[in-house]
């Protein structure tokens, strides 16, 4: 009595494995494998890829890094490059800083310009290196150069703070409306406080606010915590103290200190939140476990 409807799903499920199989993605992937097996390692960084997303392959990280290790030892800069990002956040393989320093080294000598703007951010941040902003400042001046619009959104960032850089207000804006235009969050994010400031740009509040959103989707957690501050103030938006506190406290759970801060600030007066004093005193203590200073609880004098 059933059988009909059983084949019929049967069939239905068969065909759909076949025109699985088919896909123009599935070809790729398999014609890349096969090419990296006979010992073609742009290939096998191509396949590395795919297989680091699970795009029409299963996910595999370390299979992946071991890909990645074949193409840059076989000197294809990108194979490094995205080696260094795999060992600096450990997805398939131990963590290794060092290794990830000097494998981002060899991705920028090897013309992948995603290498120069990861090394320069190491020397922006003092990372496994002594802190030097004109080294980060010219990496990133390569990378974007070489097309590497996040070295532009990075290298906005040294013009706006004159740091390994004459400061040029003007400068930055550039650099962060051409990387903001390509979806870059950091880019977003610059142009938005240099609006918000009215420096390089005209001061334009609701833009601001804007490019805070847009830098928040694309996940730049400063752009959520600048976004939350407009909602609060009620510039550039409407005032929404609610959504205020659901994007400081989003942020708070992905450890920035100053969101958690601003939001036990909340809690303390009942802003767009029920009063809850105790746990404000709560939020403190994570702000500061988090790196914000000002949370942090000062002995009292003579104590």
């Amino acid at each position: 009595m059933h059988s009909r409807p059983y084949a019929v799903l049967i069939l239905v499920s068969v065909t759909g494995i076949a025109f699985s199989g088919c896909h123009p993605g599935n070809a790729e992937a398999k014609q890349l494998r096969g090419a990296c097996d006979a010992g073609d390692v742009t290939a096998c960084n191509r396949f590395a890829i795919k297989l680091q997303k699970g795009e029409y392959v299963l996910r595999d990280d370390t299979r992946a890094a071991e890909l990645f290790e074949k193409a840059c030892t076989g000197g294809v800069g990108e194979g490094c490059a995205s080696l260094g990002v795999v060992y600096q956040r450990g997805r398939g393989v131990k963590r290794d800083s060092a290794r990830a320093l000097t494998l981002f080294e060899q991705g920028c000598e090897r013309g992948a310009m995603d290498g120069c703007t990861r090394l320069g951010l190491q020397y922006q941040r003092g990372a496994g290196v002594t802190k030097d902003f004109a080294r980060a400042a010219t990496l990133f001046q390569r990378a974007c150069d070489g097309g590497d619009v996040s070295g532009c959104a990075s290298l906005g960032t040294l013009y706006a703070a004159g740091e390994g850089v004459t400061q040029d207000f003007a400068r930055a804006a550039g650099l962060f409306t051409r990387s903001c235009e390509a979806d870059v969050a950091l880019g977003c994010l610059g142009l938005g406080r240099l609006h918000a400031a009215g420096t390089g740009v005209t001061r334009n509040d609701s833009a601001a606010a804007a490019l805070f959103e847009e830098a928040c989707e694309g996940s730049e957690i400063e752009g959520c915590v600048a976004r939350a501050a407009a909602y609060q103030a009620g510039v550039g938006v409407k005032q929404n103290l609610k959504e205020a506190a659901d994007l400081y406290r989003e942020a708070c759970d992905d450890r920035h200190g100053e969101a958690c801060f601003r939001l036990a600030e909340m809690y303390d007066t009942g802003a767009g939140v029920y009063r809850q004093p105790e746990y404000a005193t709560r939020l403190r203590g994570r702000a500061c476990e988090f790196g914000y200073s000002l949370a942090c609880e000062k002995p009292k004098e003579g104590a």
